[in-house]
């Protein structure tokens, strides 16, 4: 799944004018992304809300998922069927041309998030800003994350371990 930068761009621009809601910059961009990106491959929003829930399960929201490289949580197999990373890396590279040295991945990840449950027509949610990003990313933390091997009675145990119930697993584990 590509990402045309072209068509991105131009919505972040109209998205900028057109938007009801105050936010920050980073906010915007963040919509804007997202906003084009379901356009085109509405697959993404519960991609993007596995990522960040991928994220989250290891060592907290640090965006220490989105750490490429070998034996990084990316590469590990619970986490090899995730999607998204493109995306990020546009709203990365947007924030980073306007705000240069203030990204934070792990915010990045957790409004893209939770825009992406937005479009679905989920909730809104505030999202404080400020998180700092991991730089330790290891595929050996990843063991608490069920993996696409499990049966579905493991799955439903890990989540349960973690306070989840079925109705959290299907929307989190079913994209």
């Amino acid at each position: 799944m590509g990402v045309d930068r072209s068509i991105l761009c131009s919505s972040f621009m109209i998205l900028m004018i057109f938007s009801y809601r105050p936010v920050s910059v980073k906010e915007s961009i963040v919509q804007a992304t997202m906003k084009a990106s379901f356009r085109l491959h509405p697959r993404i929003a519960p991609a993007m809300l596995k990522l960040l829930f991928s994220d989250c399960f290891v060592q907290g929201y640090d965006a220490s998922v989105l750490i490429s490289g070998p034996n990084t949580e990316r590469t590990a197999e619970a986490n090899l069927n995730l999607r998204g990373f493109d995306v990020i890396e546009v709203i990365k590279s947007q924030i980073e041309s306007v705000c240069p040295g203030v990204v934070s991945c792990a915010d990045i990840l957790a409004l893209a998030a939770r825009e992406a449950v937005v479009l679905t027509k989920g909730p809104y949610w505030e999202v404080k800003l400020g998180r700092r990003d991991g730089n330790v990313s290891l595929a050996a933390n990843v063991k608490s994350l069920p993996s696409q091997t499990d049966s579905l009675t493991e799955m439903l145990r890990i989540f349960a371990n973690y306070g989840l119930n079925t109705e959290d697993f299907v929307a989190l584990i079913g994209q």
